[in-house]
């Protein structure tokens, strides 16, 4: 473990502070700003798709089936 059982301590006690409304405003910025990460470092001449795939691969990986990556790409492209 990276982080000190103090620094732990601290952290959850903050959250267990904040309402459920700010829970999830933390969680939804934090998701956002990764996304915004990970679009910065694809490539520029990407199709829609191929862009959505790239995104779902980095961010699933191997938690999913190469199938549903796909179908999600393809998705919105229907």
């Amino acid at each position: 473990m990276d982080t000190s059982p103090a620094v732990t301590a601290i952290v959850s006690a903050r959250y267990r502070e904040m309402t459920p409304e700010a829970r999830l405003e933390a969680a939804a910025s934090l998701f956002e700003s990764a996304r915004a990460i990970v679009e910065s470092s694809l490539p520029q001449n990407l199709s829609p798709v191929e862009r959505r795939l790239a995104w779902a691969k980095r961010f699933y990986g191997s938690e999913l089936p190469d199938a549903a990556l796909r179908a999600y790409a393809n998705f919105r492209a229907r």
